[in-house]
Formats: structure tokens, sequence, C-alpha cells
């Protein structure tokens, strides 16, 4: 079978690029059609990809438009219907808000899509920018959006078979697509063992996040600095300035890391802490929960399939600094035994979402489907 990959774009190396490059592993000769593609800001990652054969459709091809691409998303069905996959028996998309699962195949070919969120800022989620403040842009945005979900329904159905990267998401596909789909969690980065013992010399806790507003990284910072502990803040966005602004003496902001970096920060943390809204899966914290950290989050989407009450780690339930300190507070109270008993069982979590186990889920789906 000849196989093409389609993914939404290559501008950033997230969660979303981390199944890409798995599932690239399993199909190593198929192209991979995307929007934009900027190896630059691919970091480290971009060694990966370099080889690729990454095809850009005519929309990634225009410099401007391809800068300022979020104006033009009104282009999202011209630039998928055109693509011309005709000689693809198999095609795999990757999608979240630029929706590639609306590409058009050739009669007879299978077309599986991964979809790692419907498009936030169509159905009413958190996202990055709060437009609707600005009514220039409020009015533009309903109006395009309107149609746009009725293009995204459309390009829905398209697809033969779906699958989810977490329950969260599955309940939106129902909800927003009437489709069923089958959940195989992404694959998360992780060392082969966890440090066997409790950080000790540091304390400290972390986060790694985008510097965007639907993360309420703002409410970390608040409760650091009511509490005076070490907050180290992973990452970086559009808010910054504001968040720096906010920031007393306790929180370190460390910008984007190198992996080896990162390890370094996970593995000697006292613990992560994760503030995000309506979050699909949640990569970031099963990540440190790969080094043995626990996990203290807000309790919404994907987060409250993968941190476990009082096991791995804590989830407050109100988007408030008490809320959060009252988590903190309980990990704090535990013994130095029902600590490093959490350590394990955040690994033992971690472990169910290993690269591994992605490959051979996704391979066994393809092969029972195709």
């Amino acid at each position: 079978m000849k196989v093409a990959i389609v993914h939404d774009q290559l501008r950033e190396f997230g969660g979303a690029e981390r199944v890409l490059v798995s599932i690239k592993s399993l199909f190593p000769d198929a192209p991979i059609y995307t929007t934009t593609f900027d190896l630059k800001s691919l970091g480290e990652h971009k060694e990966i990809i370099r080889n690729w054969d990454v095809r850009l459709t005519c929309f990634g091809k225009l410099t401007f438009i391809n800068r300022f691409y979020s104006p033009f998303r009104f282009l999202t069905p011209l630039i998928w219907e055109k693509l011309n996959l005709n000689e693809f028996d198999l095609v795999i998309s990757s999608t979240g808000s630029w929706m590639c699962k609306g590409v058009i195949t050739k009669k007879g070919a299978i077309h599986i899509s991964y979809i790692h969120h419907p498009p936030r800022y169509l159905y009413g989620y958190q996202t990055a920018i709060e437009w609707q403040k600005y009514w220039p842009i409020k009015i533009y945005g309903t109006i395009v959006n309107h149609f746009l979900r009725m293009w995204d329904f459309t390009a829905s159905q398209r697809p033969n078979f779906l699958i989810a990267n977490s329950i969260e998401t599955q309940k939106r596909i129902q909800r927003f697509y009437r489709r069923d789909s089958t959940v195989i969690y992404p694959p998360v980065s992780m060392p082969v063992n966890m440090k066997q013992q409790p950080p000790s010399e540091k304390k400290y806790f972390v986060t790694v996040s985008r510097l965007a507003r639907a993360k309420h990284v703002d409410l970390l910072i608040k409760a650091a600095n009511k509490e005076k502990f070490n907050l180290h803040i992973i990452g970086i966005g559009r808010d910054e300035s504001l968040l720096k602004s906010l920031a007393g003496p306790t929180v370190s902001f460390l910008g984007n890391l190198s992996d080896e970096q990162l390890r370094e920060e996970l593995q000697n943390a006292r613990a992560f802490l994760f503030a995000a809204v309506d979050e699909e899966f949640g990569i970031a914290p099963v990540e440190a929960m790969g080094f043995g950290v626990p996990v203290i989050a807000y309790a919404s989407g994907g987060l409250k399939e993968t941190v476990k009450e009082g096991v791995n780690g804590f989830l407050y339930r109100e988007l408030t600094t008490a809320s959060l300190l009252h988590s903190i507070n309980q990990m704090e109270s535990l013994s130095s035994e029902e600590y490093f008993r959490m350590r394990i069982n955040a690994r033992k979590e971690a472990e169910r979402y290993s690269e591994e186990n992605f490959k051979k889920k996704f391979m066994e789906f393809v092969k029972l489907h195709t």
C-alpha cells in the first residue's frame, strides 16, 4: 500500500508532533503533507525531521500568508480539498485546529484520522488569545467560525475511522461530530529508569507549559507568591511579560530547555503543577510522571484520566489559589514512605503511555482496518 501522512502544521514541536514522529517511524517511506513548515522553530528536534519528505500545500508556499496564518483560517477548506492524494491507498491524518481530516481521498482508499482535539476556537473552549474582547476580530471570527464549524462537521465525516487521543477527546468527537472513535493514548517521552530516591538537595515545584491564558500559569505564580515556595516555569509564550510582572522572588522563568536540561529539572522536582482548563490529554504532566514526579493538576479534561487522587498526585476542584494550595498541602503532609510510593505510582502510570505501547496499538488498528 502507498501511504501518505497529513499533519496540520509543522511550526513547533509538541505532543501532536510526538505522535507524528511515532507514526512516521511506522511508515518511513510515507511523505508528510502539511500547511506550513518551519524547520528552525522545531529546535533540537529538527534533526529528526530534516530528512523527511515534507510536501507543502499551496498555502504553505505563500510566504506572507504563511507568516500570518491565523487570520487566513477561512482558507482551510480550500487548502485540504485541493490537495491531490489520488496516488495513495492509505492516508493517515494527524489533526487538531487546522482540520486536515478534511482531505479528500480516492475511491477505495482508507483514511484513518488521529484526532488530537476538535478545534478549540470553534466550540467555545479557551484559546491562547482572548479574541472575543476585540470587537473587529470578534465580528470577523464569529462569521468565519460559523462556516468553519459547518465545514468541520463535513470534514469529520470523511475519514473511514477516527482515533481519539483520550476519553475526553472521544466524548467531544461524539458530541460535535456524532461519530464513534477508538482511544489510543499518545506516546510520552520518559527515561528508561526513574531516579530511585526522592529529590533531597533541591526543593522546588515545576511546570512545563505554553505561557498562554488557557494554561492559567498566573494561578501557579500567585500560589508560589503567597506561600513562598520555589516554582520553576519552563516554556515561552505571548503572555510571558505579563506573567513575569506577577512573579515574586521565588518564581523562576527558564524558557525553552533542551531535552537534557528538561530531564534534569523534572527528575529533581518535588511535584509538577498544572492549571490548564479542558486539556484534551495533557502530555507534559504525564512526561513528569515518567520521572516519578507526582502531579497536582486542576480536575479538568484529560487530566482526570491520568492523575489518580492520592495515588500518583492530587486534583484540585476549583481554579483558585486556595484550592491549589490545599492539594499542595495534602502532598506535603505525606510521610516519606507515602511520598516515595506516590513517585513509584506516578512512574507506573506514565509507563502506560510509552512509545512502544502507542506503536503497537496503532499498528494493530491499521492492520485490523486495512
